[in-house]
């Protein structure tokens, strides 16, 4: 996969997205939109070339794209809602549709159009991203939302303030961090971009982020994390044995507790491996194993068989 969740850096508030994505820091730009829309077209150009180059070293080898994904859902049967819903998705479209077939949505040339704001582009960049296209979509997934054409962040009630028309989706839970749980979210995620592209698809994270509590024998009871992944494995199956849906595989994030890189805490824990560190720098280090290791450990044992 040539870039790791390449979208991200569609908010350009904060700069973490930015810098993580691309290493820079959108907001000292007088326009920040448009660089990201600069940086974005160098970097699809980039990957274009790469899966060119190499297919040919190896017509056989399989090139493919990483974007994370949260499919909007329209918050009611309002049409207005139903738009709003399908508007939001041209940002979640963007970065795949340029990747999966080789050339920028109308709808992107109407937003540079409507906000001055188009990138640079060179002669030949275009036959470039034509002839580079991947042969596979890598994706993250770990919620769904809900946009309201009339959402206000300030004074609604079901505003969550993630965007200015994300609402929360009151048919489902939510993590400690207000991550929406939704397994079926991911069948229709999967249904969604294998129609739009007819291309292979690869789950490559998806995972439970949580305050995990460490039990004096060692043991962690994370059945929270189970569940988590075991609805949403089978909404996985649903997708490829009832639907159609082209599946190369699914990877869990992920194996072990790492820093979150949104929260640069400890905390918020998704692994299987428990790591005694605390937010100060605290702990021990030691390596704990969850719950959820040996169950995961026989999923992959029995191939899904076993949930």
């Amino acid at each position: 996969m040539t870039f790791n969740e390449i979208n991200n850096q569609v908010k350009t508030n904060p700069d973490i997205y930015g810098w993580t994505n691309s290493g820079v820091r959108y907001s000292e730009f007088e326009d920040p939109k448009k660089a990201l829309h600069q940086v974005a077209h160098h970097e699809l150009l980039a990957s274009a070339i790469v899966v060119k180059k190499g297919h040919e070293i190896n017509p056989d080898f399989q090139i493919g794209c990483m974007c994370s994904f949260i499919p909007y859902y329209a918050y009611s049967m309002n049409p207005e809602d139903v738009m709003t819903a399908h508007k939001s998705m041209h940002e979640r479209f963007y970065f795949m549709d340029v990747h999966a077939r080789g050339h920028y949505g109308a709808y992107a040339k109407k937003i540079w159009e409507r906000e001055n704001n188009a990138p640079v582009m060179e002669s030949g960049d275009e036959q470039i991203l034509s002839e580079g296209t991947v042969d596979y979509i890598g994706f993250s997934y770990y919620m769904s939302h809900a946009v309201k054409a009339d959402a206000v962040l300030e004074g609604d009630e079901n505003a969550d303030g993630r965007s200015i028309h994300t609402v929360r989706n009151t048919y489902l839970k939510a993590s400690d961090w207000g991550w929406q749980i939704d397994p079926t979210g991911l069948r229709y995620a999967l249904n969604l971009m294998y129609e739009r592209y007819e291309k292979p698809l690869f789950i490559v994270e998806n995972g439970f982020g949580a305050i995990d509590v460490l039990n004096e024998d060692g043991s962690c009871d994370d059945n929270y994390r189970i569940e988590y992944l075991k609805a949403h494995i089978e909404e996985m199956k649903k997708a490829v044995e009832y639907d159609g849906v082209d599946l190369m595989g699914y990877t869990p994030w992920g194996c072990i507790d790492v820093v979150s890189f949104t929260t640069g805490k400890l905390r918020k824990r998704y692994g299987f491996i428990y790591v005694d560190k605390n937010d100060d720098g605290t702990g021990s280090g030691k390596r704990y194993k969850k719950k959820s290791f040996e169950w995961y450990k026989n999923v992959i044992a029995t191939n899904g068989e076993s949930l």
